[in-house]
Formats: structure tokens, sequence, C-alpha cells
């Protein structure tokens, strides 16, 4: 017989739009099913969550006994996630975390981002808008002190950042990968490299440009979305040639591409917000068995090098030039870090990391 969870997030996921948060909540429910529990699921907007907690309130006092309750953040605060951003549902979503507690049934929760605190929020976001959702989102902070057995993190480095004293019980949580593609030994005589992601503030590509636009026998794809490569586009353009492709495609589309390369690259400049950021490109690239470029001094960088699934640099054009120099003159070590990457995709599956909430919350 399957037992019960309940899976909460206090807002509307698209599954037709793909970006990582909400990506995360439909992978992470078809896991929790996958491993053997029936999951009543809290999402949507106010009023659809209301109805939702109602429901599960009647199960449980006829009877019904749930195993925990596991929920996900949203990067606005909770209370702030109407399509107006009113808090309408003021009490909604944390009382129903406190008549859990009542009932004795453990919260996890994934706690997703705090751009909040970093410059380009600030630089983004108008005076009074940024004044209003901090008050917010450090009013989530003091309720998830209050009712949250487990606070889980892209990265554990996040929790140095987090402006809360308390010694709260934080575990780590990064996002993982779908399925393994089948394998396919890539046989190209020059070298092929290939990025997707966004293209500004956050993603900024300048060293890495500057080294492989000097060599001819390195080919680059770079996926990105067409208006912020419409904006970036001049930064970039000293460096751009007939090696350089620019595409702007969704997953399906940028496959082939991902395929064929050599290494996947995450070679940005390291601003402080990748300290302990963990980006979903990771878990696509370790998909597709690609070894990763990565930039010292990051939450990516640790986990490249903990996994040893590829290289960690200065983030130093001149330092970059020199290892892709090396890498074609002899592939050996490129196929040493792709084997170490197919290694370690069964223990980053959305049902491994379901199955550790698992272990954590069923404790």
């Amino acid at each position: 017989m399957n037992k019960n969870i309940i899976f909460h997030i206090p807002f509307y996921a698209d599954k037709n739009h793909l970006s990582g948060s909400n990506i995360r909540p439909y992978k992470m429910i078809e896991a929790f099913e996958k491993i053997g529990f029936n999951v009543d699921v809290v999402m949507g907007y106010g009023a659809e969550r209301k109805t939702q907690i109602e429901n599960i309130k009647k199960n449980i006092e006829q009877g019904v006994l749930y195993d925990f309750c596991y929920s996900e953040s949203s990067t606005m605060p909770t209370l702030l996630t109407e399509n107006n951003h009113l808090p309408k549902y003021p009490n909604l979503d944390f009382g129903f975390f406190k008549y859990l507690k009542s009932k004795n049934i453990k919260i996890g929760l994934f706690y997703r981002d705090i751009h909040w605190l970093f410059e380009q929020y600030k630089n983004n976001v108008s005076f009074l808008k940024r004044a209003i959702s901090t008050y917010f989102y450090k009013y989530d902070l003091k309720k998830y002190v209050d009712l949250v057995d487990i606070i889980y993190l892209p990265s554990l480095k996040m929790k140095n950042y987090i402006p809360i004293n308390q010694n709260l019980n934080f575990k780590e949580l990064p996002p993982a990968i779908d399925e393994e593609i089948e394998y396919e030994k890539t046989e190209n005589k020059e070298l092929k490299l290939f990025y997707v992601g966004g293209m500004g503030e956050l993603y900024q590509l300048d060293e890495f440009f500057k080294a492989v636009s000097s060599l001819d026998f390195v080919t680059v794809t770079v996926c990105t979305r067409e208006d912020e490569w419409k904006n970036i586009k001049d930064r970039y353009s000293p460096y751009l040639n007939e090696r350089v492709k620019i595409i702007h495609e969704g997953p399906s589309g940028y496959a082939p591409y991902l395929k064929e390369s050599d290494i996947a690259v995450l070679f940005v400049k390291p601003i402080k917000y990748w300290d302990f950021a963990i980006p979903v490109k990771l878990f696509e690239y370790i998909k597709y068995s690609k070894p990763i470029l990565s930039v010292e001094g990051s939450a990516v960088s640790n986990f490249v090098e903990k996994n040893d699934i590829g290289w960690v640099l200065p983030y130093s054009s001149y330092e970059l030039k020199n290892l892709l120099i090396k890498f074609f003159e002899d592939k050996n070590e490129i196929e040493i870090k792709t084997r170490n990457t197919r290694e370690i995709i069964p223990r980053n599956t959305w049902t491994a990391r379901a199955t550790k909430v698992k272990e954590d919350l069923s404790k």
C-alpha cells in the first residue's frame, strides 16, 4: 500500500514555461510518485490552494496519514504570488504549515533563491517595490524558522548569505537529471564547445569568447534567448567569427549541438551570486555525459571538482586558451572526465533527490 505525502508550492507553475522554478516542482512530484508515494498537491493561485488545503485537512481529520510535507518556495515572497502581487491570502500557506505542525507532520522546504539580497535585484527593481518585497522575503524567513523542520538549498554555501541567525537544519538538494541520454562518443577533429543559458549581468562570458575567438581548431555553439542576445551582441562582436554559432532553441532544438560537443561550458565571471547558485544547465550537461569547463570559487566548480567531471580554472582567457590547446593535442583527459560524468548520473536523478527527502523527513 502506497504512503501519502503533501507537495506544496505557493504559486502557479506553468508546465509550458521551461524555467527552472517551473520545471522542478513537476519533476519532484513525478519522482515522489516513482518511489511509491501518493502525492496530494497544493499548487496554483490562492483560491485553488485554499480548496486543496481544505481537502487535505478533511483527509487528516478522517484519519488519512501523511508521512511528511515537502514544499518549494517561490522566487517571489509567498504572500505576493497572486497575479496582482497583492497579499490576498495572508494566512493561507503559513497557516497550513502551522496546522501540519500541530499534527506532527514534518515539513521540508526547498528555498529556491536569494536574488533579492544582491546587486542585480537592486539594479533592476524600483526602490519602493524592493522595499515592499524585502519586507515580505524576511517575513518568509521568520516563518520558516518557526515552522519548517528542514530547509533545503541548491548548495550549502547559500546558507552563509541567508540573513537569519537561528541554528536551522540546512541540507543540500541541488537540481537533478530527468533521465540519462544514451551516450554517443564524439569523434571530432576540431574541439567542439557548447554553452546554453543567459547572457547578461549574471552570465558574463567575455573571457570565454576572448579565448576561443583566436583558436582555429575550436568551434563554439552558444544557445541563448534571442532578446538577450540582441541586447548583448555588440559587447561580444569583436570575438565573433564563422566558428562561433549563436542559436535560439529550446531543449529539443539544442540537443543535437550538445550531443556533438566535446565539452560543455559554464565559464562565467565569478560574481558573488555564483558562490552558491547551482544552475539547472549544469545537470543538463551531465545528462548528456559532457564534462564541464568551470571557474574557480563557485558552487559549480565545487561540484565539478568534487565529482571530477571537468576543469576548474581562474576566470582568465589566457588560462582557458592554454587548456584548450592542450586538449586539441591530446583528448585523453576529455575522455576520462566524460566517463566520470556518466558514472555520477544515477546518484543525481530526480528520484535520487526525492529519496533523500524521504529519508530525511521520515526519521
